[in-house]
């Protein structure tokens, strides 16, 4: 963890900059990416569908960022959210930045009332934080192993969930 204070906060217009440039910075090395979070998360604001959308600082710099975002369940469940993308500059990771923001994102959805949040991401970082694999929701060509759902209550969707239009966004 950081010896800093790790400030968390909502976007502003002011960030989005910032907010490329770290989301760039941070999947750039990652073979898995297609490198175009950045657009995704342009296309999402763009179409108003950043329901919460959260800005890490330490030492008023901007170093992390993370993203939700409305999904629709095949079932017809309402209240569910994406978490993604989230990002840290890379000279920040590993200081516990990105729990605060997941913490934080997490939070935010509870009070809003949320229903629950899914993702796809890596198998071994997402469980500490109550994400689980099931076999009662999917995401259509992602192996099971890698999408996660956290239910803020006693019910699953059943079914299939498919994310905004947004996370389509390629290079303009």
């Amino acid at each position: 963890m950081t010896s800093q204070k790790i400030m968390i906060r909502d976007e502003s217009e002011t960030d989005i900059p910032a907010i490329s440039a770290i989301t760039l910075a941070a999947f750039q090395p990652l073979e898995i990416s297609n490198h175009t979070e950045h657009f995704i998360i342009d296309a999402l604001r763009a179409a108003g569908a950043l329901s919460v959308s959260l800005v890490a600082e330490v030492d008023g710099r901007i170093v992390g960022h993370i993203a939700f975002s409305p999904v629709t369940m095949s079932d017809g469940s309402e209240g569910w959210y994406d978490l993604g993308p989230v990002s840290v500059l890379p000279d920040f990771q590993r200081q516990g930045i990105g729990k605060a923001l997941i913490n934080e994102g997490l939070e935010r959805l509870k009070r809003m009332n949320a229903k629950g949040c899914c993702l796809v991401g890596h198998p071994e970082y997402y469980r500490q934080f109550g994400f689980v694999n099931t076999d009662a929701l999917s995401y259509e060509g992602v192996p099971a192993e890698y999408f996660f759902v956290l239910p803020f209550g006693d019910s699953v969707p059943q079914g299939r969930v498919v994310f905004h239009e947004g996370f389509n966004a390629a290079r303009p």
